[in-house]
């Protein structure tokens, strides 16, 4: 156990804390937690955005799957993801952002009734289990790896939770927004020396690269057949779609000073996230250079050590630091926001609808609460997922918004004809045919991907859920007569 890694550590996580408190003694409304005020910056709206997907499993995940599978492997992350946010700032954030709303479930809510805001903002809140819990479990692991196995991973976990929930929850989103931009400098920076580092350790940057051409691991395309083009494209929408309905984006998008900064922070933020994710794989195949065989069984046992184990065993000290500083950055600004997200959309679209007198101190202590509540849910779950893959808990959290609320959002913002029956037909429609395709009532799943099958049901759902009942009322509205026809 190396007690100077282990005290630069816990100073760095003091720091954000610290910060965390500060921001806190800024809070006066609920505004100002849910969404900062509406007061960021770009600066500050792009590193926000990018600190939105790289969290654990970009770190530890995508590298090892890019290792196994190369780039067909990732395309629902980095690349699905990443697509998600350019999508959001080129298509939805400046519509969203000008009717000023505190959650996306108040845009249901005002496009469709309370009826579908409750459904979907439950689906919502769903996802974020398996996605908050992926980062828990990656905060048990390094403490684990950091104190050579002395802190069991589940002790790990409770530490961790700890740490990111006492400042969320003094600071709320503006805690967020400042550790978030603290985090990601800190992250870019330490990832980039260790990528160099990892060059030099492995020979050169050209040996890594002969060994990503060697295993193949630029394929993109799959085999051309239909189930795999059928899967290639239900893992690349899951993400690309799936996240859009998302309230932790939908802050981000709210926090900017102006509908052009949302606009363009999405955009950047998600260019930048596909691009600087090469860097964690870069690391992980210099590892594999290094290592050799010792690497590929740990990648085939037990991947999400790898990179950890490679750091603590082939650097010295300062890369340790820096290694640990960017991984625990990119894990707990991941961790911060979807413990926020969640709960503001529970207070605001669920807990309103059943108290709707609240005071705006009443919803401000009951976002509070609700996030204590939910980071304890979270850290069950995970303790309870332990030995799931982070990248798999990651990826199945939003199968449920992509069948269940995306196309309730992109149709209520885009046709006009879009009506409440058509949203309540596209929610039921996509879940119901998503359901039905898992493994334990049917074997359909394995002959078409069930997110899919549910994305295209959702669509057929609104599509006559609108149509339908004004047709019918056009057949049944009986005809004017036309002029000069005798009656």
């Amino acid at each position: 156990m190396d007690y100077t890694l282990i005290s630069f550590v816990v100073l760095y996580m003091t720091g954000t804390l610290a910060l965390g408190v500060w921001a806190g003694t800024r809070i006066r409304n609920t505004s100002d937690f849910a969404v900062a005020g509406r007061s960021l910056p770009l600066i500050m709206v792009i590193t926000t955005t990018f600190a939105t997907w790289f969290g654990a499993e970009t770190v530890m995940g995508i590298p090892a799957r890019f290792v196994q599978g190369g780039l067909n492997a990732i395309v629902e992350d980095p690349f699905g993801a990443g697509t998600c946010l350019i999508l959001v700032g080129l298509f939805f954030a400046a519509r969203l952002y000008k009717q000023n709303l505190l959650t996306i479930g108040d845009f249901y809510r005002l496009r469709y009734g309370k009826g579908v805001e409750v459904f979907c903002s439950v689906a919502i809140i769903i996802s974020y289990l398996g996605w908050v819990a992926a980062q828990i479990t990656a905060l048990g692991l390094v403490f684990n790896v950091l104190t050579g196995g002395a802190m069991s991973e589940t002790t790990g976990m409770i530490v961790g939770t700890l740490a990111v929930l006492i400042y969320v929850v003094i600071g709320g989103f503006l805690a967020v927004a400042w550790t978030d931009f603290i985090q990601m400098i800190v992250l870019v920076i330490g990832l980039s020396i260790i990528a160099l580092f990892s060059a030099h350790l492995a020979g050169g940057a050209e040996h890594v690269l002969a060994l990503a051409s060697e295993k193949d691991m630029w394929k993109f395309l799959p085999e051309p057949s239909f189930t795999e083009m059928a899967g290639f494209v239900a893992a690349g929408l899951t993400m690309m779609l799936g996240s859009i309905p998302q309230q932790d984006v939908f802050q981000r998008v709210m926090s900017a000073k102006d509908a052009a900064t949302a606009r363009k922070g999405a955009v950047i933020g998600g260019v930048s996230y596909i691009l600087f994710a090469f860097v964690p794989m870069f690391i992980v195949s210099a590892a594999i250079v290094v290592m050799g065989t010792s690497a590929m069984d740990m990648i085939n046992d037990d991947y999400q050590r790898l990179l950890p184990t490679f750091v603590l065993t082939k650097m010295p000290l300062i890369m340790q630091i820096f290694f640990f500083g960017a991984l625990l950055s990119a894990i707990k600004s991941t961790s911060s926001a979807t413990l926020l997200a969640p709960s503001t959309s529970f207070v605001e679209n669920i807990l309103k609808n059943l108290r709707p007198r609240m005071s705006d101190r009443e919803q401000l202590f009951a976002m509070r609460a609700t996030i204590v509540v939910f980071a304890v849910l979270v850290l069950i779950y995970a303790i309870a997922m332990r030995g799931t893959s982070i990248y798999d808990m990651v990826s199945a959290a939003y199968q449920v918004t992509l069948v269940g609320a995306f196309v309730p959002l992109v149709m209520g913002l885009y046709w006009k004809r879009a009506t409440t029956q058509g949203a309540i037909f596209s929610l039921t429609a996509g879940v119901f045919v998503w359901v039905l395709c898992f493994p334990e009532l049917t074997n359909w799943g394995e002959l078409f991907p069930g997110q899919l099958a549910g994305l295209i049901a959702a669509f057929a759902g609104m599509i006559a859920g609108s149509l339908l009942p004004q047709m019918l009322r056009d057949r049944q509205e009986p005809k004017p007569p036309v002029e000069g026809m005798v009656v």
